[in-house]
């Protein structure tokens, strides 16, 4: 296979698993009552809130007080990686 692709593939699979890290600190720290004006919460809910809306759009994920938004998008996120790595390797 093509060095560039696979160089472009394990790219691809760093920025998926760099986004697994931000949903996952997302999802922890909305647990507490976190300051809505902290720059910190700020850029986490302007990375995942446009894909969280999404998800909330096509799959009703309120059951209760829980959202499983964040699970849903790992889930995605975890096939999607899956599927690059066996396609790479």
């Amino acid at each position: 296979m093509n060095n560039v692709l696979i160089a472009f593939l394990e790219t691809i699979q760093i920025v998926i698993t760099i986004y697994m890290w931000i949903i996952i600190i997302s999802a922890l720290i909305s647990w507490v009552r976190p300051d809505p004006y902290n720059p910190i919460v700020r850029t986490l809910r302007s990375l995942t809130e446009p894909v969280y809306g999404f998800i909330r759009k096509v799959i009703p994920t309120t059951f209760g007080m829980i959202d499983i938004a964040p699970m849903i998008v790992l889930l995605i996120l975890i096939f999607l990686n899956n599927l690059i790595a066996r396609y790479a390797f």
